[in-house]
């Protein structure tokens, strides 16, 4: 009965469906695209920046002191040990100059075999190559500090600081490479050198300043901070979420304006919906009527009209996954190129020149679990009020 209702106005009923179809079939890719951006972005800091967990010397965050340490290396093994993936770093500031330029750098010292178990920045070059032990005087370069600089692979960088012992530093150095789009920060300021390099320029012959900590697969962010602080015994721990904690809020909310937005189509969809089946009930009054004088019940009545409202969905979310689930497929594959936007900051953040979805199981299910509810939403007034006619009444209806 619900089924030969549906198509006795097969206009109505078409409009309906496919104003539902059209809404799902634009939100499963925007739900993805959404998902891919945010995903894009952390993946773009904990791999490139700041890692899972950041270790420090008590006291180093308040006071970035170059003499303040870690300085025994118990503590990397002893994370090591505990599963985790560590890379040692030096940090200080200074100036560099190329040409007639200069600039205010952080200078960030590494092993590159070792960080590159935890960072993907090696291979995140647009000019170049990365570090190497043969070529302990060459470094490798933000590329807006590059810019800046009016520098380019191969050109030497005159660097200008003061070392742990109170004297100047100074040295000659060449560009290496030139970093892709990473961060505002590091494409401004960073400056990467070996280690070793670094602890003769600015005279710390041992001992970090930071470990970056990577979590094994599988382990939470929250678990794993608590791990690295039972290991790190008095060492300040502190995740990328608690280091950064304005850019953890908006990725937050950036995930949840997914679902505003949501609502916000779906209820323009609701109101056709409710308009339709108000339509269907003031249609059917008489018959309606006439069902409940031979017996049915309330309930059936409003079934009756649920049944109705879910047949229209059902059809909607065949025909929106026909139109959407190819796309959301097509944008997890190939993306949309940025490369306009390539180097653009958003919330501290480079933009990547490819912009991909993700098709996940949240991606296409969010966007019908929420068109399911609105739809029940909708069709809950007309359903009651179908529920609710008088028998003797609506038989005498004109």
């Amino acid at each position: 009965m619900a089924w030969r209702n549906v198509w006795r106005n097969r206009r109505r009923t078409g409009i309906t469906v496919a104003a539902m179809a059209f809404a799902l079939g634009l939100m499963i890719p925007y739900s993805g695209l959404m998902a891919g951006y945010i995903r894009d972005m952390e993946r773009n800091l904990v791999d490139l920046e700041v890692g899972d967990v950041q270790v420090f010397a008590s006291g180093y965050r308040d006071d970035p002191d170059l003499s303040r340490l870690i300085d025994d290396t118990h503590w990397t093994l002893s994370l090591e040990a505990g599963g985790f993936e560590v890379s040692e770093r030096l940090l200080a500031w200074g100036l560099v100059a190329a040409r007639e330029s200069s600039a205010g750098v952080s200078f960030r010292g590494i092993d590159p075999a070792s960080d590159a178990d935890v960072s993907g920045i090696n291979e995140h070059l647009d000019e170049g190559a990365w570090l190497s032990a043969d070529h302990p005087k060459e470094v490798v370069i933000g590329r807006t500090l590059a810019r800046m600089l009016g520098a380019s692979v191969g050109d030497e960088l005159v660097v200008v600081s003061q070392g742990a012992d109170g004297a100047g530093a100074y040295d000659l150095f060449h560009v290496r490479g030139i970093l892709g789009p990473v961060s505002e920060a590091t494409d401004r300021t960073g400056v990467f050198l070996l280690a070793d390099t670094f602890r003769e320029l600015f005279v710390v012959p041992q001992g970090v300043h930071q470990l970056i900590v990577r979590r094994p697969p599988g382990l939470e962010l929250d678990a794993a901070a608590t791990e690295v602080r039972a290991l790190a015994g008095p060492l300040d721990v502190q995740t990328w979420r608690e280091l950064l904690p304005i850019l953890a809020n908006l990725l937050d909310t950036a995930a949840g304006a997914i679902y505003i937005l949501f609502v916000i189509i779906y209820l323009a969809v609701a109101m056709l919906i409710l308009n339709a089946m108000l339509m269907a009930v003031f249609e059917r009054i008489r018959e309606i009527g006439v069902l409940k004088a031979l017996g049915v019940g309330p309930g059936a009545i409003f079934a009756l009209m649920g049944v109705e409202a879910a047949l229209q969905t059902g059809l909607a979310v065949v025909a929106g996954l026909a139109l959407g689930l190819p796309v959301l497929l097509y944008l997890a594959s190939e993306g949309i190129e940025m490369l306009a936007f390539s180097g653009t900051t958003v919330m501290g953040m480079s933009m990547q020149p490819i912009w991909h979805a993700v098709a996940s199981p949240s991606s296409v299910g969010g966007p019908i679990a929420i068109l399911v509810a609105m739809v029940a939403i909708a069709a809950f007034f007309p359903a009651l009020k179908a529920a609710r006619i008088d028998p003797v009444d609506a038989i005498h209806h004109n």
